[in-house]
């Protein structure tokens, strides 16, 4: 089984980078299994084709407009997603719902597709993400956790680096 973690999202734009800051967290503390491929998508649309056809699962995260408060944390799954993207607030989202359109055609979807996103707080030009969505990035990290373990792939945590002694 291959599954591509994907983070999307514009890191230059506070809490819209959320996609990508949660799968940095999930490459820096846990030690992924074999089958399991982390991507940061950023806002590359098309670009990914090649990366995601033929994927058996694609689970991303992302930054997401939703009908739910902000800072919350939802989950959608296969046919939910695609149409979550047609309603976009950020460029990059258009160009996953062409990606998404575009592997159907050439008969390369993945067999599920499973979103983590996150409702941002905060889309002013900035680095870090707003406090709320910081929070919020935890819980969507446990989500993504969850997803792979569910899916039968053994996480483990990286142990801490320890501090050198002279």
């Amino acid at each position: 089984m291959r599954v591509l973690v994907l983070g999307l999202g514009n890191i230059l734009l506070r809490d819209e980078g959320v996609g990508v800051r949660v799968i940095e967290a999930l490459a820096d503390r846990y030690a992924v299994p074999a089958g399991v491929e982390v991507v940061d998508g950023g806002t590359s649309g098309m670009d990914l084709l090649d990366t995601i056809a033929g994927c058996d699962h694609l689970l991303i995260c992302d930054a997401v407009r939703a009908d739910a408060p902000p800072a919350s944390v939802i989950r959608l799954a296969d046919a939910q997603v695609p149409a979550l993207f047609r309603n976009r607030f950020s460029p990059h989202q258009l160009g996953v719902a062409d990606l998404l359109a575009t592997l159907v055609l050439t008969d390369e979807t993945p067999r599920s597709i499973t979103l983590i996103g996150v409702v941002p707080v905060d889309l002013a030009l900035g680095l870090e993400l707003s406090p709320e969505v910081a929070l919020a990035a935890e819980r969507a990290l446990e989500c993504l956790v969850a997803e792979l373990r569910g899916r039968g792939f053994k996480l483990e945590l990286r142990a801490p680096a320890s501090a050198s002694t002279a």
